[in-house]
Order: structure tokens, then C-alpha cells, then sequence
């Protein structure tokens, strides 16, 4: 499956689910995302204090204690986005540093910044740490076992 995230609150029709690396689009009925800023991928992120990540087969449930939104993440190479983002001085570092292939950049930027519109990240203002050396290739080490 080429999508990297669905949103589940929402149920949608096939037609309202954007190319890959996108969430289901809210129905008539539901209320409209908080405003959050635009997702800039320059810019540094983390996952966001209230969220919490727990790594399943498929890749990771996302949950926001604050909204109490619930997301799937996809792909493992976005799981391990998201954990090291807070590493790197950019979200475009971070995609760069776990091995994201150019052609996939588009998507995974669209992922991340449906994950800024639903909270589940947010703009960090403090460096990222500089005691620790960053890896250059693979995200690797943040990347889920599997747990059957």
C-alpha cells in the first residue's frame, strides 16, 4: 500500500483520499481542523508534547491526547521521520537523513504536513541536540520491530 497515512475519525469515499502519503479529507458533517501554521519543511519539527507513537506491524498508531485524534502511519520510513525529526535541523534534514528517495520527497512532505494540520507535529524553536552525531543515511535505529 503506497498511502502513509489515514486518519480514522472520518469515514470518506474512495474519491476524497488524496495520492499517496495523504489523510482521508473530512466529511460534510465533521468540524473543521483547528488553524494551525502552513508546514513549512525548511523549518525544524518535532512530534508534538501530547502525541504518542506506538509502533505496530504496519508501521505506528499515532494518538493526540489533546484533540484525541488517532492516525496509521504507513510506512515505517515515516515512523522513523517523525521520531528523529526533533535530531535535525529541518524536516527536509530529517527525510534526507533516513534515506526518503527524491521521487517519494512530494509525498512525504504532504504526509508531514497533514500530520502539522492534525497536531501531531508541531514548529520546534531549540536546536536540535548537538552532542549526539547525525547519521548521514537511514533512519534505521528509529525504524519499529515488527511485533507480531
Amino acid at each position: 500500500m503506497r498511502g502513509v497515512l489515514i486518519d480514522t475519525p472520518v469515514a470518506a469515499p474512495a474519491e476524497q483520499v488524496r495520492e499517496a502519503g495523504a489523510a482521508l479529507l473530512p466529511g460534510p458533517g465533521a468540524p473543521a481542523p483547528a488553524p494551525t501554521a502552513d508546514f513549512d519543511p525548511s523549518l525544524p519539527w518535532r512530534r508534538a508534547r501530547s502525541v504518542a507513537l506506538r509502533p505496530e506491524p504496519f508501521g505506528a498508531l499515532v494518538y493526540h491526547f489533546g484533540n484525541r485524534k488517532l492516525s496509521f502511519l504507513k510506512s515505517r520510513t515515516l515512523v522513523a521521520v517523525v521520531e528523529t525529526l526533533a535530531e535535525h535541523p529541518s524536516a527536509d534534514a530529517t527525510l534526507v537523513a533516513c534515506g526518503v528517495p527524491d521521487a517519494q520527497l512530494p509525498a512525504y512532505r504532504r504526509a508531514l504536513a497533514d500530520l502539522a494540520r492534525s497536531q501531531m507535529i508541531e514548529r520546534r524553536t531549540s536546536s536540535p541536540p548537538a552532542t549526539r552525531e547525525l547519521a548521514a543515511g537511514p533512519c534505521d535505529e528509529a525504524a519499529p520491530e515488527a511485533h507480531p
